[in-house]
């Protein structure tokens, strides 16, 4: 199959044979010819990094008039990193179509710049909710003739709270215009975007409901809680090849670990919500080039970052949410590429890995951190491959050559190997020379495939429990959603609708700057000048410490224990 064949034109076809796209992917070959016709809303459903902006973004390109200078497609994106990544995607799509304008609407950069773009009449218009609101508010933004709308991750989007303004987005836009939603996950609240905005849509699925990408390997490495930092390194250093993500809960935990590394000679950095737009787009910068190869991220400070050449997903600690597995891990192993998601955990969390294995029918392999003897056997068979395939500039290192081998001639072969050798690799001897088993001493038994199937499919009271409860933790969030009587705290915060704000905001302000997951957060209550919000209590005191003099849109928050009406009693 070639993309030819599935119908696009030349200028498209050109363009992805010098991005080096040989044939297309099977989400890609499924999606385009239906929405290259352009005449039917569209569901999308796959993995991340299984070729969805392709999917869309090819036949959006394909579909737009270059000779009509008003807004025909608006792609909508849960964050700022994957807004800019899709619009350079399509920019790369419509190399050879030159009459395209694309425009990237997001937070975190100067709106007076983004109006000015607007102004310029771009065809495609690619935005994170908020801001694009705010841009129809000012009547920047024209959604008045839109012929297609994308909404993509729309499971991330409505994760991070982002329901009220989908609804209205959508709303300000034609009814006769075509909508296709592509996503991970088919929670109940995509669901119901499709049933009320879609009409008789085309669904397509590649891979099963409840499977990972199957190019990606699960390692499972059982330690003792207080020697989890010390088998961190392990993985890093047994891997000299890393370009690594590695996630945390909280921020806090993130800031933490990410200094203890870049303290023992690690090329690390941090990426969570306390950083700013600037310091966020350094630290990516250096991850994409290479100079930072160890990314230590928040769940939140993640979502919807796109490099393709992760070779590590690193579990420091498990989510709260067991959804999350699959949208943390689903960030290596991209375009076809393998990828490791390895999983570091104590022996009491073990129920919560075969909970991942039933649930996602993905099988585990329980394997031992590394010892002392087989990092350096690994970091030294490294080195010997980088010097191998070293390329010689013979006319740059001629001029110094006399005076290194002056040094060097009273040293045979072998003695200047070993020198060479003990320079590099001092840090890992000394390190791992008399290093000790931090495997924790629990017996598990790896399951094989068939054994996962089977338990699967077990019909068990005890299972069914199980099952009941993960699905529980795994819906999206709802703002009327009502935890547990007796184990939630009622907080309180100064804001309300006259700063402009709705639940959503509230929502990711309180899993950006706490790390806490959207399932913890019950029913939020706005008033005019301030809210209400319920939390699970034993995350209560981390939410009121987290968020207390926290910006939000500028103003200083304040969050502290909610006042019952029969406190008294």
């Amino acid at each position: 199959m070639s993309f030819k064949l599935l119908g696009l034109r030349d200028e498209l076809v050109k363009a992805t044979e010098s991005l080096g796209f040989q044939s297309p992917m099977p989400i890609q070959q499924k999606a385009m010819p239906v929405l290259l016709s352009g005449e039917k809303d569209f569901v999308g459903l796959a993995q991340t990094g299984t070729g969805k902006t392709g999917a869309f973004g090819l036949p959006l390109i394909q579909l737009i008039d270059s000779n009509k200078s008003h807004t025909q497609g608006i792609v909508i994106c849960p964050t700022r990193e994957l807004c800019l990544q899709i619009t350079d995607d399509l920019k790369q799509f419509a190399r050879y179509m030159n009459k395209i304008k694309i425009v990237a609407i997001y937070g975190g950069a100067s709106i007076l710049t983004q109006i000015k773009q607007l102004k310029s009449k771009p065809q495609i218009i690619v935005a994170t909710p908020g801001r694009l609101i705010d841009m129809i508010k000012r009547k920047a933004a024209n959604l008045s003739k839109v012929s297609y709308t994308i909404l993509d991750e729309a499971d991330e989007m409505l994760n991070m709270g982002f329901q009220e303004d989908i609804d209205n987005i959508l709303k300000k836009m034609p009814d006769h215009r075509k909508t296709w939603l592509f996503s991970a996950t088919m929670p109940k609240g995509v669901a119901a975007i499709a049933r009320n905005y879609l009409t008789d849509p085309v669904e397509v699925r590649v891979g099963s409901k409840r499977q990972g990408p199957k190019n990606i390997k699960h390692i499972c490495h059982t330690i003792q809680q207080k020697n989890k930092y010390q088998g961190l390194k392990r993985i890093i250093d047994f891997s000299p090849d890393i370009l690594g993500l590695i996630f945390c809960r909280t921020r806090k935990d993130t800031q933490a670990l990410s200094e203890l590394l870049m303290q023992d000679g690690y090329q690390a950095e941090a990426l969570h919500g306390d950083l700013s737009q600037a310091q966020r787009d350094s630290v990516m910068r250096k991850f994409r080039r290479g100079s930072v190869r160890i990314l230590v991220a928040t769940d939140v400070a993640a979502r919807g970052l796109d490099v393709d050449d992760i070779t590590h997903v690193i579990h420091y600690n498990l989510p709260d949410e067991i959804e999350i597995y699959t949208h943390r891990s689903g960030r290596t192993g991209r375009v076809g590429k393998s990828g490791l998601s390895i999983v570091l955990v104590n022996s009491k969390e073990i129920s919560r890995i075969r909970m991942l294995e039933k649930r996602f029918n993905i099988c585990f392999e329980f394997n031992k951190v590394p010892d002392g003897k087989a990092i350096c056997e690994k970091q030294l068979s490294g080195l010997v491959e980088k010097i191998v395939h070293t390329d010689v500039n013979q006319a740059e290192i001629e001029a110094y050559l006399p005076a290194v081998c002056s040094a060097l001639e009273n040293f045979d072969k072998e003695e200047l190997i070993k020198r060479f050798i003990a320079a590099e690799f001092n840090r890992f001897f000394q390190n791992y020379h008399n290093a000790d088993d931090i495997n924790a001493n629990t017996k598990i038994r790896a399951k094989t495939r068939s054994e996962s199937k089977n338990r699967h499919g077990s019909k068990n009271r005890h299972e069914s429990k199980n099952r009941r409860e993960s699905r529980a933790k795994t819906k999206p969030v709802k703002r009327k959603k009502r935890l547990e009587s007796g184990k939630t705290q009622k907080l309180f915060i100064n804001v309300g609708r006259l700063d402009k704000i709705n639940k959503g905001a509230i929502v990711r302000l309180i899993c950006d700057k706490s790390g806490v997951g959207s399932g913890m957060i019950g029913e939020i209550s706005l008033n005019r000048e301030f809210s209400f919000f319920e939390v699970e209590k034993q995350a209560a005191r981390k939410v009121r410490n987290s968020l207390n003099n926290a910006k939000l849109d500028g103003r200083t928050v304040q969050v502290h224990k909610a006042i019952q009406k029969n406190a008294a009693h």
